[in-house]
């Protein structure tokens, strides 16, 4: 077996036909390679019942509050890009990954892996993007660390963040809660972020501005959860996409979807750039976006809600859960012909987040 994944054009293959007994890129994509680790490996090791949930958070109760907690690393090169920086998606990262469990942010903590030699104005930019970032989202950072590793052994900077949160009284999301018959909503167009990585990190110009869609969605959230006993699962669809997360609740709630690609947003600066290398949007991750599962009776006033918010004024209803086989995940196209869309075994962009 290769020791090294073929390159081609700066291109990397993550997923070498053989892999073995060595950790591949395609590890980290959120698809099915990162599926198989945490099945055969993570989950034996720890497996516990908050965890087998597998959320994006733990929902647990401490002294009579339901406190959520999430930790994630960032690794994006290159650190930063239209849109924002390894700081801002940090923050972002990690406050959406708490607000996905209907959480109101507290605080985070930020811990920093530097390489030496690492310019200090680099260092300072960073931190003072994780300090805009957390006062524009209302949330402190009250804690962290920093280690310094030799020349060589990380690109500048890795960032590793973990968040709390107070979840409140009768919501509870998570993805085994789907149901036939529940509709599917995405907060706005998708690729935004992978796409704009992708394009800073191989010095490619599209026709058309591609930004990093990396916001804070916990105000969004707040503002759909007036209907949270009809809200079944909240999602942002980061690493391997929209394909990905829909896989994830279909997989944990044992039931099928069908999504309508006419209703899926893509701008068309991403989805030029999807043309031409070869990508599928609903594989490319994003960090400003958010899938719910919601009651079919309250998807209307839930879309309503969402629009009245500036992150989620492009919101649409994209596919119904249904009872097809249990994992399932659908597509029907514009042309009204109908596919299945899968989890990738690799990873189409690696090191977007």
């Amino acid at each position: 077996m290769a020791e090294k994944s073929p390159t081609l054009n700066g291109f990397s293959c993550p997923l070498p036909l053989a892999a073995g007994e060595r950790i591949l890129l395609g590890h980290g994509s959120g698809g099915k390679l990162s599926a198989d680790l945490l099945r055969e490996l993570i989950l034996p090791a720890f497996g516990n019942e908050t965890l087998l949930r597998m959320d994006d958070q733990a929902v647990v109760r401490v002294n009579g509050s339901r406190l959520a907690f999430t930790t994630d690393s960032f690794v994006v090169k290159p650190l930063f890009f239209p849109g924002g920086d390894i700081g801002t998606l940090a923050v972002n990262g990690t406050v959406n990954d708490l607000a996905m469990g209907g959480a109101q942010p507290l605080c985070l903590s930020m811990a920093f892996i530097l390489e030496e030699g690492l310019p200090l104005e680099t260092l300072r930019r960073v931190v003072w993007s994780c300090r805009e970032a957390a006062r524009a989202a209302g949330v402190e950072i009250v804690t962290g660390d920093t280690k310094v590793v030799e020349k060589g052994s990380c690109d500048g900077m890795f960032v590793n963040s973990s968040g709390i949160g107070v979840v409140p009284e009768g919501v509870k999301l998570s993805a085994d809660q789907a149901r036939p018959g529940d509709r599917v909503i995405l907060s706005g167009p998708i690729g935004d972020h992978g796409i704009a990585i992708l394009a800073q990190r191989e010095g490619i110009e599209f026709e058309g501005a591609l930004e990093s869609d990396s916001a804070p969605l916990h105000e969004l959230v707040a503002a759909m959860l007036a209907y949270a006993p009809a809200i079944r699962c909240l999602r942002d669809p980061t690493r391997g996409g929209l394909s990905s997360t829909c896989n994830e609740i279909a997989g944990q709630s044992r039931a099928g979807m069908l999504l309508e690609e006419r209703a899926i947003g893509v701008r068309d600066a991403v989805r030029g750039a999807c043309e031409m290398l070869g990508l599928d949007p609903l594989y490319v991750a994003n960090e400003g976006k958010l899938v719910a599962v919601v009651d079919a009776g309250a998807a209307e006033n839930i879309l309503k809600a969402m629009r009245g918010h500036a992150l989620g004024h492009e919101a649409q209803i994209i596919g119904t859960v249904t009872d097809g086989p249990p994992g399932r995940v659908l597509l029907r196209s514009r042309l009204g012909t109908t596919r299945i869309v899968d989890m990738l075994a690799g990873d189409q962009l690696p090191r977007i987040c």
